[in-house]
């Protein structure tokens, strides 16, 4: 009796094995392309820019308005270069191109801007439109270095009586904040998603505050140059800009100009001379923007 006991045990103890034997390949590729497929699908990678070799590599794109296809990452500018040979965490980040490239209006794609940005790329109305989105990135990327050394939570707030100046949100003296030094009366003249309410009792840098938010930032500036170049038709370069890096004749305009030296290869402009000895790569003071914006 203690025999067949045995032999039955083995029995279905054998059974139980080949069972799990021939469930597991069903089983384990799934598991494995669970692990190897992609959260999200990839851009194309970063754009070549004309005088460095560097370049971004391609990134994780969200559902959005532009196939990832369409998205490419801009070169890294000087500074972005600089802040990496010396290990920086507090540098560009290539997610931001995404949140550029996305959020472009049409008007900033159409000939209608070919002759504002001749002068940083003379190629601009002949190019595809992935390459004229990774020249906005790049041009926006070159901007919050000149304006913030492309840190995030920088900001600045002014004593001189000049430019001290009343903001009509806070009702506190202008503090200019964020990747492209902006403030909270934005919110209300370019429809900014800026929130003094839920920012005021925050500490100054802390990343959680709206208008310290790359993406915040970052759709206001697009917001401002829209206004600037469609709205208002201006010119990029024009003392009339709201940033006074886009002054020319200023010093904070050459710390931008500095910046635009990388552009994409699809623009069209030569590379510069190598000089024989480089300056250091430095970040832009930070500058008070126009307080009257022109109507």
């Amino acid at each position: 009796m203690r025999k067949k006991v045995v032999i039955s045990s083995v029995l279905v103890l054998s059974l139980v094995l080949i069972v799990g034997a021939m469930q597991e390949p069903a089983e384990k590729p799934a598991s494995q392309a669970a692990l190897s497929a992609p959260s999200q699908p990839l851009s194309q990678p970063g754009a070549k820019g004309v005088s460095k070799e560097e370049t971004q590599p391609a990134v994780p794109v969200p559902p959005g308005p532009v196939p990832p296809s369409e998205i490419k990452p801009g070169p890294p500018t000087p500074i972005a270069v600089k802040k990496d040979e010396l290990g920086d965490d507090e540098n560009w980040d290539p997610k931001w191109d995404v949140m550029v490239e996305e959020n472009l209006p049409a008007e900033l794609l159409s000939p209608r801007v070919s002759r504002a940005v001749h002068p940083f790329c003379p190629r601009f109305e002949s190019m595809n439109e992935a390459d004229k989105r990774s020249f906005w990135a790049y041009f926006f990327q070159a901007l919050a270095g000149a304006e913030a050394g492309l840190k995030p939570t920088s900001d600045v707030r002014h004593t001189e009586p000049e430019v001290a100046v009343i903001d009509k949100v806070t009702h506190r003296i202008t503090r200019q904040e964020g990747l492209l030094q902006l403030t909270y009366e934005d919110s209300d003249r370019y429809s900014c998603d800026f929130d003094w309410d839920k920012d005021k009792d925050l500490p100054v840098h802390d990343p959680d505050k709206t208008i310290l938010q790359p993406r915040n930032n970052l759709l206001c500036g697009i917001n401002i140059l829209k206004n600037q170049l469609i709205d208002l038709d201006e010119p990029l370069l024009t003392p009339k800009s709201y940033w006074a890096t886009l002054r020319p004749g200023t010093l904070s305009y050459r710390v931008f100009a500095k910046q635009m030296t990388n552009v994409p290869t699809a623009c069209g402009v030569k590379a510069p001379h190598p000089r024989k000895s480089a300056e250091p790569v430095r970040e832009a003071e930070v500058v008070q923007p126009v307080t009257q914006p022109a109507q």
